[in-house]
């Protein structure tokens, strides 16, 4: 009782019969498609497998950095941090996805993992889907990292212009340690040290 008929008075698509020689074709060709898709994904993780770089190591400053936490970690939050930074320090391509309902400790795991980016001399870029999260990271960043010296900025469409252009020169000097903001950051008009 799920499946109907798909009907488009408007378009007067023609369907085909399951078996009919259309849609062994049609079905060949997203075979083909699919396989061509999937031979890109292997590449690109052959690709990143194969790369590597500087390996960074723990700041001598991080037990400073992460005893500013106000909380109790969880037992996730303690695996998850320990795979980050593992990740981090083994000199690879990172590729893993933290999940986790709102106010289970995604930021920290950021936090922690842009305070070691950071004290190694790199830039960190840290972007959130909406104006109203780059905002509350930024103040949690700036908070955070008061007692340390890093430059912390952000952009999004609150951002006002003339601070966007100072934003993105300082960005391209170096300048700016953690930027924060919207999918802005992925412009092309953006450019790191």
């Amino acid at each position: 009782n799920l499946i109907s008929k798909f009907s488009d008075s408007t378009e007067k698509k023609v369907l085909d019969k399951l078996g009919s020689y259309n849609w062994q074709i049609k079905k060949k060709k997203i075979k083909e498609k699919i396989n061509d898709i999937a031979q890109k994904l292997i590449n690109t993780a052959a690709n990143r497998n194969i790369q590597s770089f500087e390996k960074l190591h723990e700041p001598n400053n991080y037990n400073d950095f992460t005893q500013s936490f106000p909380f109790i970690l969880t037992e996730d939050q303690e695996t998850a941090i320990e795979d980050v930074m593992n990740d981090i320090y083994s000199g690879k391509l990172m590729d893993r996805l933290i999940c986790g309902d709102v106010g289970f400790g995604k930021t920290e795991i950021a936090l922690r993992a842009a305070f070691v980016i950071a004290s190694s001399g790199k830039q960190v870029a840290l972007v959130a889907p909406t104006t109203i999260l780059v905002e509350q990271h930024y103040q949690n960043f700036l908070l955070r990292f008061k007692s340390f010296n890093f430059k912390i900025s952000y952009l999004s469409r609150m951002t006002k212009n003339k601070d966007k252009t100072r934003i993105k020169e300082e960005l391209k000097k170096g300048l700016i340690s953690i930027v924060i903001g919207t999918h802005a950051l992925l412009s092309n008009d953006i450019s790191f040290n």
